[in-house]
């Protein structure tokens, strides 16, 4: 077995009343006719299948932009450390930048903070024949809002519900945003890296010993590790109310960078290789003038520009010659008789 033989329903949140999170493993790599294989060599068969689906998500993306009805969202949300910025990196290389957009969301700005909290991802929101993709989005209003408070209270509200009613209001307005999008033609895929404890602590630890990636760490990092079980909850709670059949959930694996990056990429190259993609057709008028071109095109010589031009100065430029003179007659030798 291999990987694209593996039912992206394995990672999708299907049954949002009986999902946990708990009983998603950050380390799974793949069913057991895979792991069976050992870790380095399935290590280099994800990488190997990884690159195959950068070539088909490279075609699906040309055929996405020729087509022009449909545009594509990729969310993706996780904890710090979780791969994000390189899951992105690596299972989009092969798009034409053309063609793509990546935001990412920091801290609000002062003018964000005068719009509702959908605003500034609305703006972001790619076109037909065009992927966006959101480095966390407007989750984290019901993510890292939801663990501190003082953040919703900066949002000025003219009314915030009691307790937990806050939270369910905005997953019934993120789900009515999305289907409006998905009605409208976005396809809407959302990815949560679900990363380990241990796993998040590793590359914390690697990122401060190697200078180079100082500039990753941040000490606030350090300090949400503090609140891991309230983003759990957090996590669950918006997983099992915001994943609806128009605008999934997918739950990858963060632990193994390998497995997470090919998993990412084989939902995005499957959901996309599931629309009706097609070129536009041509009518008889179009159909007309390309062959009118073809014809054009094959009657030109095997020259180059600056050659055919040369030909055709010489020839405007050439002079008839004149034509020989009559070469004279000789006058024949007379011949005496002999007396």
């Amino acid at each position: 077995m291999a990987y694209e033989k593996l039912s992206i329903e394995e990672l999708a949140v299907t049954d949002g009343a009986a999902f946990r999170l708990a009983e998603r493993d950050p380390a799974w790599v793949g069913p057991a006719e895979l792991t069976a294989l050992g870790k380095d060599k399935l290590k280099k068969r994800a990488r190997k299948f990884l690159r195959r689906q950068r070539k088909e998500l490279a075609r699906l993306q040309e055929r996405l932009y020729a087509d022009d009805r449909y545009s594509v969202l990729l969310i993706f949300q996780g904890r710090d450390a979780a791969g994000k910025d390189g899951t992105i990196k690596h299972v989009m290389r092969g798009v034409n930048p053309q063609g793509c957009q990546v935001f990412s969301f920091k801290v609000p700005s002062k003018e964000e903070l005068d719009h509702n909290y959908m605003w500034r991802c609305w703006k972001a929101l790619p076109e037909r024949g065009r992927i966006g993709i959101f480095n966390r989005s407007y989750y984290e209003e019901v993510l890292v809002v939801r663990i501190h408070p003082e953040i919703l209270q900066n949002q000025r509200l003219p009314h915030v519900p009691e307790g937990e009613r806050i939270w369910q209001e905005r997953f019934e307005d993120i789900n009515a945003f999305e289907r409006h999008m998905a009605r409208n033609g976005t396809v809407i895929l959302k990815f949560f890296l679900n990363v380990s404890a241990e796993e998040q602590r590793r590359r914390f630890l690697e990122r401060l010993e190697n200078p180079e990636k100082h500039w990753k760490f941040s000490m606030r990092d350090l300090e949400e590790r503090k609140f891991w079980d309230a983003y759990s909850h957090a996590a669950e709670d918006m997983l099992r109310n915001t994943s609806t059949p128009w605008a999934p959930w997918y739950v990858i694996p963060a632990d193994h960078k390998w497995a997470m990056r090919a998993l990412v990429g084989h939902v995005i190259t499957e959901r996309l290789g599931a629309l009706d993609l097609r070129t536009p057709e041509l009518d008889d008028e179009a159909r007309a003038a390309l062959e009118r071109a073809r014809t054009l095109l094959r009657a030109e010589e095997e020259t180059t520009p600056q050659e055919r031009k040369t030909k055709k100065r010489k020839k405007s430029t050439k002079v008839k010659a004149k034509p020989n003179a009559k070469a004279k007659a000789k006058p024949k030798a007379s011949v005496k008789a002999a007396s």
